[in-house]
C-alpha cells in the first residue's frame, strides 16, 4: 500500500496525488487505505470520501470550490465534476490573527551595496531606461558595446526593452513613468543612462521628477536627437558611470535589509504543496527579522482575500486590501471581463481546478507574515513586513511592478516551467523535480524533493536560504543572469493616441 498523496489541512476533504495514481491500487490516508477508481494525475485531487452533489470541496482547510455530481471516495476531483463557489460581491470582516511568525535560524547577513538613500542592492549594475520604444535599439546597442568594454569592472550593463512613452495619456502615461521611476532609483542600479527620443510624451524632465531621490552623480540623460551619434554618446555617458561606480565595494548587511518579490508562473497542483509554502517560510524569516517581501496579482488572490485582510496589522491596513480587491473586480466589469476567469490552461492541466483554489496555493508564497501595507501600481515599499501590490495577474508586469517598489530578489515558484527573468537576480523554484531535470536552464532550486520525500521541508529551507543570501552576496548567479533573461512588462490600461 502506497503514501502516494498529501491530506495538506485536516478538515480537507481532497488530497493531492505526489506521483501518477493507477486505477484500482491503494494509497493511504490518515493511517486508513484509500481505493483509487480511476487515474489521478501528478498534482491532480482525489475524493477522501464520498461526496454528493453540491457537497463543498475542501483544500488548505478552505472552501476551493463544490462538486457538480455524485462523487465516490478515490475518485478523480477536477473541471469535469467541480466548480467554483465565487460569484458577485463578497462581504468581508476584519478577524485580526494575533499570532505571528517569530525569528528563526541563524541571523546570518549578506553582501550588498548601501546606497546614499539607505537602500542595499544585491548588485552593482548600470541600467540604461529609455523614455520610449523608439529607442529601444539604441539602449540595446549601448549596453551591448559597454558589456563588452566594461564588463570586468562591475556586475553588467543592461537596456530594458518596452514599448510605451509615446501616444500615451493620464494614467496610462502616469503608469509608464511610475514603473521607469522605480527602476531608475532602485539599488541595483549603481548608475543610470536615462536616454529619450526627444519628442515623445514621456519626457526625460518629467520622468526624472518623478523618479526623485536619485544621487545626481549616478544619472546620465541625453535626447537622441540632440547628439550626432547617439551610440557613441551613450557608450561615454556609461564610461562616466563605471568612473563613479568603481569606489562601489559590497559590505555586510543583516536580512532586514533584503526586499523579496514573490510571484509564481506556470503554477500546477503541487505549487501550492511544495514550492509555495516553502517561499512561504523565506518570507517569514526575513520579514520576522524586519525585512521585506512583495506579493501582488490580485486577480491571484480572489478567494483567498479574506485570509490576507485578516493578516492586516491595522484596521487601515484590511480597509487598503478591500479596497485593493474590490478596485479590481470594478476595473475586470469596466472591461467587460467576469471576475474569476481563471484559471489558466496550463494550470488546469497542472491540476489547478477553481480560482480559489489557486488563489489559495499562491497565497502561500507570503506565509503567515504580517501584512503591513498596501500599494498601489507603480508605488515602492516603505515599510518592513509583507506589502501587497496591486498588479494584475501577469507574471511580467508583475515581476516588473515588483522590482519597480523595491525588490532586490525574486523568489519565483512554477510548475509548468518559464524562463521568464526580471531586472534582478531571480530565483526560479520548480514545484516537481521533473520540470526541475527537463528544464536545468531555467531553475534553480527544486521543492519538488519534498514531494519526492528526498528532502525534508526544514532542509530545503535552510538551503533556499542559504541559496539567497549567496545570490544576494554576489557569490552565485542565477540561471536569470547567466542566460540575461532579463524582461520589464508595464501594464497597459488606456487608449493609445
Amino acid at each position: 500500500m502506497r503514501s502516494d498523496v498529501v491530506k495538506l489541512h485536516p478538515s480537507d476533504n481532497v488530497a493531492v496525488a505526489l506521483t501518477l495514481l493507477d486505477a484500482e491500487t491503494e494509497v493511504s490516508v490518515d493511517g486508513r487505505s484509500l481505493l483509487v477508481r480511476e487515474s489521478i494525475p501528478v498534482g491532480h485531487k482525489i475524493a477522501l470520501r464520498d461526496l454528493k452533489a453540491g457537497a463543498t470541496v475542501v483544500k488548505y482547510g478552505e472552501p476551493v470550490g463544490r462538486v457538480t455530481q455524485p462523487v465516490e471516495s478515490g475518485s478523480w476531483l477536477h473541471s469535469h465534476n467541480m466548480k467554483t463557489n465565487l460569484e458577485g460581491v463578497v462581504d468581508y470582516r476584519y478577524d485580526p490573527v494575533t499570532v505571528w511568525p517569530q525569528a528563526t535560524g541563524a541571523s546570518r547577513g549578506f553582501d550588498g551595496y548601501r546606497r546614499s538613500n539607505g537602500t542595499v542592492g544585491t548588485r552593482n549594475e548600470v541600467w540604461i531606461v529609455n523614455t520610449v520604444g523608439c529607442v529601444n535599439r539604441v539602449a540595446d546597442r549601448i549596453a551591448s558595446i559597454c558589456r563588452n568594454e566594461f564588463g570586468d569592472r562591475l556586475d553588467g550593463v543592461h537596456s530594458f526593452a518596452h514599448p510605451y512613452g509615446c501616444s500615451q495619456s493620464g494614467d496610462d502615461l502616469d503608469n509608464t513613468r511610475r514603473i521607469l521611476a522605480g527602476l531608475i532609483r532602485h539599488p541595483n542600479a549603481g548608475g543610470v543612462l536615462l536616454l529619450g527620443l526627444g519628442c515623445e510624451d514621456n519626457q526625460i524632465d518629467d520622468l526624472q521628477r518623478v523618479a526623485g531621490d536619485v544621487a545626481p552623480v549616478r544619472l546620465r540623460c541625453f535626447n537622441s536627437q540632440d547628439v550626432d551619434d547617439e551610440v557613441e554618446y551613450g557608450v561615454t555617458m556609461v564610461r562616466e558611470l563605471v568612473g563613479v561606480m568603481q569606489q562601489d565595494r559590497r559590505s555586510e548587511h543583516p536580512v532586514s535589509d533584503l526586499v523579496l518579490g514573490l510571484e509564481c508562473g506556470g503554477s500546477d497542483g503541487l505549487s501550492g504543496v511544495t514550492a509555495n509554502p516553502l517561499v512561504g517560510r523565506i518570507a517569514d524569516r526575513i520579514t520576522a527579522q524586519g525585512g521585506g517581501a512583495i506579493l501582488s496579482e490580485v486577480p491571484e488572490m480572489f478567494g483567498a482575500e479574506q485570509t490576507l485582510m485578516n493578516r492586516a496589522v491595522t484596521d487601515t491596513v484590511f480597509r487598503d486590501i478591500e479596497r485593493l480587491i474590490n478596485d479590481f473586480k470594478l476595473y475586470l466589469r469596466e472591461h467587460g471581463r467576469p471576475i474569476y476567469e481563471n484559471p489558466s490552461p496550463g494550470n488546469i492541466a497542472g491540476g489547478l481546478t477553481t480560482l480559489e483554489e489557486k488563489s489559495l496555493g499562491a497565497i502561500r508564497k507570503g506565509g503567515g507574515a504580517r501584512v503591513t501595507e498596501v500599494l498601489r501600481y507603480g508605488e515602492r515599499k516603505t515599510v518592513p513586513g509583507l506589502s501587497l501590490l496591486e498588479t494584475p495577474g501577469n507574471d511580467a508586469v508583475s515581476s516588473t511592478a515588483m522590482v519597480a517598489a523595491g525588490a532586490t530578489v525574486m523568489l519565483f515558484t512554477t510548475g509548468r516551467g518559464t524562463p521568464l527573468g526580471s531586472p534582478v537576480p531571480t530565483i526560479k523554484i520548480s514545484s516537481n523535480t521533473a520540470i526541475c531535470v527537463k528544464k536545468p536552464q531555467w531553475i534553480d532550486f527544486n521543492a519538488g524533493a519534498l514531494a519526492d520525500a528526498s528532502s525534508e521541508a526544514a532542509e530545503l529551507e535552510a538551503g533556499l536560504f542559504d541559496l539567497l543570501v549567496d545570490v544576494a552576496s554576489g557569490r552565485t548567479h542565477t540561471n536569470n543572469e547567466r542566460y540575461d533573461y532579463r524582461d520589464i512588462a508595464i501594464w497597459k490600461t488606456g487608449v493609445t493616441i
